[in-house]
């Protein structure tokens, strides 16, 4: 798939989605927008497809809103807003829910809505080249669709000064708060990939989607007696059927599971 923003490679079980507006700092515009979340639906049930990169060609990851997109704001209703918003909403939301690891490549800066595209990934390794910026208050705007995901990534008290002040901050601070989860020199990242798409590879596929799900559930519920229930009845499914009756035979036989032999 080829798209006039995006492209999609597929490589045997590795999927690749690449932004593709260079010549604009990979600025998220309406068709972007729609591309990407179509091509991680689409992903998310091909069963074909084992991992996901994220990555963008140039010098930039994903510098945020199009400014033409910007200029057109001026004139919109309140309907038209709610509208785009939906849409960047949408997006991250088929990164967060695809249900195959996502890895985000980030080789240069991601600000505003590239930093919820970063925060929305599973991993995110980063060059040391690379920074970041949730800049939308400097617009007079709020991190109001991408902010439950970088909080996510953050914490609150990291989001507290980065959301205020809009500041840039380097690839060793955001490995430090979380939003990125390995920083390596620019020459290595083809390397730094492959490793961790090889440390994927040794999972399960349907426990790996499922551990996704875990992670979002789990988040957002209070603990006590219906966290149990949920977390038990979901060990127990997943031990009587499933991939857990091979992976504990492959442990036992001392031998490569089937889906990464």
């Amino acid at each position: 798939m080829t798209e006039a923003s995006l492209r999609l490679a597929l490589d045997g079980d590795l999927a690749t989605v690449t932004l593709s507006r260079p010549e604009v700092h990979n600025a998220l515009d309406e068709t972007l927008i729609g591309n990407i979340a179509q091509a991680f639906q689409k992903l998310s049930v091909a069963e074909a497809v084992r991992v996901v990169v994220l990555a963008a060609e140039g010098a930039t990851f994903c510098a945020g809103a199009d400014i033409a997109g910007l200029r057109r704001t001026a004139s919109q209703s309140a309907e038209e807003h709610r509208r785009d918003a939906m849409q960047i909403a949408v997006m991250l939301d088929a990164i967060d829910r695809c249900a195959k690891p996502v890895v985000a490549m980030v080789q240069g800066a991601a600000l505003g809505g590239g930093v919820g595209l970063v925060a929305a990934a599973d991993i995110v390794i980063a060059s040391e080249a690379a920074s970041f910026g949730v800049t939308e208050v400097r617009l007079g705007l709020g991190p109001d669709v991408i902010g439950p995901y970088v909080l996510a990534a953050m914490g609150a008290r990291a989001c507290r000064r980065y959301f205020l002040t809009g500041e840039r901050f380097d690839a060793r601070e955001a490995c430090r708060l979380g939003l990125v989860h390995a920083v390596v020199a620019p020459d290595r990242m083809a390397e730094a990939q492959a490793r961790m798409v090889e440390a994927l590879r040794k999972g399960a596929p349907k426990a790996q989607a499922e551990a996704k799900e875990f992670v979002r559930v789990v988040r957002d519920m209070p603990s006590g007696p219906d966290m149990m229930r949920w977390t038990v009845g979901r060990l127990a499914e997943q031990r009587v059927g499933g991939e857990a009756p091979e992976g504990l035979a492959a442990f036992l036989e001392k031998r490569m599971p089937a889906w990464s032999a």
